[in-house]
């Protein structure tokens, strides 16, 4: 429905006349079934296989009610930009990030103050890169948008930034404890917290990325310089493996079955 006004030649507005709008007033049933009716003619390439939902407080397999609310992670948190990113050829290309990173006494705390991580989020995939690389006001490697970074070393140590001015991320902690393994089997010859250069950062055997929803994602390349060798580090691939098995023994406490 919309109302629409005329002025007369007096120079009043006549009363509003009510028109009738070609917009449809669905009922609950009529908009689901206009859902499954548009997941059906727009099937793209990509299978999506569950998600969780806010709005049903649940997991749903049904492409049709994956469905996102204004409300929700894709505007608070910035996932509508974070979460369509995917690996290719094995490892992530990185870039400096030139957006200014948050003083310490916000990144270090958790909340929903996303607007930073998501505009160098963007400026790294306008050159092509997956993400940006914040350095702390003092130059040292800091993190990145939505993830932690680590390196191996020349000297084959695991080598993670103080953790004083950004965000001390749960997976990166993870890392640390199942890191010890490595060590222990001579992987790896020592796990240290210290500042990085940037320079440092680049020569480094190995680099990472950290965090919930990439778990442990290799980095090739970090500007123009590449990483090692170019490919997928041994201890990089090595974590990896540790973090899905660690969340694979915790699958029969805290996780949810879901048939494809």
């Amino acid at each position: 429905m919309k109302a629409a006004s005329n002025c007369n030649q007096s120079g009043h507005f006549d009363y509003p006349k009510t028109e009738i709008s070609d917009v449809p007033l669905l009922s609950c049933s009529e908009a689901i079934e206009k859902l499954k009716s548009f997941r059906e003619k727009h099937k793209g390439k990509q299978q999506y296989l569950a998600m969780y939902s806010s709005i049903f407080g649940g997991i749903t397999t049904d492409p049709a009610a994956m469905v996102i609310p204004m409300d929700d992670h894709m505007v608070h948190r910035g996932h509508g930009v974070f979460d369509t990113t995917a690996i290719m050829d094995g490892g992530v290309k990185v870039v400096t990030s030139s957006v200014p990173i948050k003083p310490p006494q916000f990144a270090t705390t958790k909340s929903v103050n996303y607007l930073p991580n998501v505009l160098a989020k963007m400026e790294a995939e306008e050159v092509g890169a997956f993400a940006g690389i914040w350095l702390d006001s003092d130059g040292f490697v800091a993190e990145g948008p939505s993830m932690n970074v680590a390196f191996v070393s020349k000297e084959n140590e695991l080598i993670m930034p103080q953790s004083d001015k950004i965000l001390s991320g749960c997976t990166a902690k993870r890392v640390v404890v199942l890191a010890e393994s490595l060590v222990r089997e001579g992987k790896l010859q020592g796990i240290r917290m210290k500042n990085v250069t940037l320079e440092e950062g680049k020569k480094a055997n190995e680099m990472m990325l950290l965090g919930s929803g990439i778990l442990v994602r290799p980095v090739v390349q970090w500007d123009d310089q590449i990483i090692g060798d170019g490919k997928e580090g041994p201890v990089t691939q090595a974590l990896l493996n540790l973090v899905v098995d660690d969340m694979k023994s915790a699958l029969p406490t805290v996780g949810i079955p879901v048939p494809y």
